[in-house]
């Protein structure tokens, strides 16, 4: 089935809209779903100001795969507690939203050439949930995960962006949730922010602004600067996904610019149509 074919069954579904929004969100620990902060305040604050959505797409960190671009089509995604060692009241949250299987499977033929298949057994992680609660508490909305392939080069998620774009229009919002910087193993609690982090995360808001996503997804060019900011790269490829979805026209608006633990971006933007 077509790209095209597919846009046009989704019209059938789906009331046109104005383009939606693109989110993407930096989630940072996980202990921000049970606590009062400035993350999960502006979180909260941006569900308050976004319109109403008829789904959500939700490309998370936590869901790697490798060779194939996943699509979860359950129809109750599960709450996956994919984290240990912290407060058992973690444990107890359940963010029971809805899937969208027909959409979900519409999803999987959009991203054919980037070896979709369909997934019921994954559910909605902490990248998604955690943030997610805030952004839409009463879990109302549909939403469901597509998984970021760790096998191929970070301009791929730029072209899984691409390939999403056109849901925009059908009122469906993209959200991304990683970090622009995330390199555990230098976290400093209470430390101030490491040179790399802050020379990544500048670097990377002036190439978005720029729209210069070639340069954010060039990584012989970026060189040691996103290996000391991504030892793994799966909390960037989000952010990338999101950026291929934009529209030259649409405005970007940066919240939570916040560098945690000496290495952990909490950058967070959004597109707006203009």
């Amino acid at each position: 089935m077509s790209v095209a074919l597919d846009l046009a069954t989704l019209k059938d579904r789906f009331t046109a809209s104005d383009r939606m929004p693109l989110v993407f969100l930096g989630h940072g620990s996980p202990m921000n779903a049970i606590q009062d902060t400035p993350f999960s305040r502006a979180w909260t604050q941006l569900g308050r100001s976004l319109p109403r959505p008829q789904a959500v797409v939700v490309v998370s960190a936590h869901w790697m795969t490798r060779g194939t671009t996943l699509v979860d089509v359950s129809a109750m995604p599960r709450t996956i507690h994919d984290f240990y060692g912290f407060p058992e009241a973690l444990y107890q949250e359940q963010y029971p939203a809805p899937g969208d299987p027909a959409l979900a499977r519409e999803v999987v033929s959009l991203l054919a050439s980037h070896h979709a298949a369909e997934d019921d057994r994954w559910g909605l992680d902490h990248g998604a949930w955690a943030v997610l609660k805030f952004v839409f508490p009463e879990a109302d909305v549909p939403m469901f995960q597509v998984s970021v392939d760790m096998g191929r080069g970070l301009d791929h998620q730029l072209e899984v962006g691409r390939a999403l774009a056109g849901l925009r229009e059908r009122g469906v919002l993209i959200f991304g949730s990683g970090n622009v910087v995330h390199n555990l193993r230098a976290r400093r609690p209470g430390g101030q922010p490491l040179d790399f982090a802050e020379a990544f995360d500048t670097l990377f808001a002036e190439r978005l602004v720029q729209r210069d996503f070639a340069a954010l997804a060039d990584a012989a060019a970026l060189g040691p600067l996103l290996t000391a900011a991504h030892p793994s790269v799966d909390h960037y490829l989000p952010a990338l996904t999101i950026a291929g979805a934009s529209h030259a026209s649409d405005d970007l608006t940066f919240m939570t610019e916040a560098i945690e633990m000496g290495s952990l971006s909490m950058r967070s933007f959004v597109f707006h149509a203009a």
